[in-house]
């Protein structure tokens, strides 16, 4: 599994970042993700140990208020949607 910084590396350089490794660093120490040190904070472990389909599902839950299992992870576009009844 890629770790935080590295996913976050690849999804920006994509996107076009001039400089996506320095650029993912910074948004993971704003988000409390990463330390001063560039290590993983236990806030980071916790993301991390999820992997992309987890974090895309927490992500979509926290914005709706749907308990995370009401989706499911679209590994195409990094999104999780509602599971169909």
């Amino acid at each position: 599994m890629q770790t935080l910084v590295d996913r976050l590396t690849s999804q920006l350089t994509a996107t076009g970042v001039k400089d996506p490794k320095g650029e993912a660093i910074a948004i993971l120490k704003a988000r409390g993700h990463l330390d001063a040190k560039g290590e993983l904070t236990p806030e980071g472990l916790k993301r991390q140990a999820m992997g992309p389909d987890g974090r895309a599902k927490d992500r979509a839950s926290k914005l709706s208020g749907k308990p995370a299992s009401a989706y499911t992870y679209d590994k195409a576009t990094n999104k999780a949607v509602l599971k169909r009844r």
